[in-house]
Parts: C-alpha cells; structure tokens; sequence
C-alpha cells in the first residue's frame, strides 16, 4: 500500500504530468522514464506506516462508491468528499516524507529535479583514471 500511496499522491502525478509523454491529449505512463526515474522518498518507519494508512483511507473512500468509474470518481466536478479528503490527508503524509510542503505543482516539480540531480549526479560524471602499465609491456 504503501506504493500506491506514493504512485496516487499529488507528488507523484505532478512528476508524471511534467515528464510523460503525450499521445493526443492522453498521457503515456513509461516505466523506464517515469516510475525509474522518480525520486521516491526516504521516509521514518512511522511515516511510511502513516502513508499506508492513508493510502488505505483512499481505497476505502473509493469502495463506497462502487457503481462509479475511476473517470467519475476523479471528476473535479463532482469528486465525492470522502474522497477528496483521504487524497488530501495522503498528500499531507507524502510531502511530511519529503521533508517539505509544497505550494504548487511547480515547487514539487522542481523539488523532485534537484532531489533527481542529488540521487543521480555521481552517474554522469566522467572519472579519469591513470591506467597502469602491465609488467614487461614494451
């Protein structure tokens, strides 16, 4: 549960609008760039337990409207309460994770990079190293 927390929260998506690919007006999910490449993160043991309840908390809101699609439990038209409020609870626990609270998709976009930047940084860099002579080479 705990990774369905994280792949539904408001961190996560804002991550997955900016770095997608588009078809029309859809979105195309990539694992090898969007879910590889998030940069999840490091939470307390309580916090991730906090998460999984939370997450949990969004299933449950969902199962109380079983008739609905997914479409019309996400329009923010006529989101049900219930469910607004769990994906906000999961919101506040994702970013508490995180060690910050956001004010826009923006700030979280551009928290995620340099989080990105710091987690990958050592992968592109060039090293040189001075190549030792084998013995008796001429």
């Amino acid at each position: 549960k705990y990774e369905f927390g994280i792949i539904t929260s408001t961190m996560h998506m804002a991550w997955m609008r900016y770095i997608c690919g588009r078809l029309k007006s859809d979105y195309r999910y990539s694992s090898s760039l969007v879910y590889n490449n998030f940069p999840w993160p490091e939470p307390t043991e309580k916090q991730r337990m906090d998460i999984e309840e939370a997450a949990q908390g969004v299933l449950d809101a969902r199962a109380k409207f079983p008739e609905a699609s997914l479409a019309d439990l996400y329009d923010p038209d006529t989101m049900p309460p219930a469910l607004a409020k769990a994906h906000q609870k999961l919101d506040r626990l994702v970013e508490k994770a995180y060690g910050k609270a956001f004010a826009s998709d923006a700030e979280r976009v551009a928290f995620l990079f340099e989080r990105y930047k710091e987690l990958t940084g050592d992968l592109f860099t060039e090293t040189k190293t001075k190549r030792k002579k084998a013995r008796g080479a001429t």
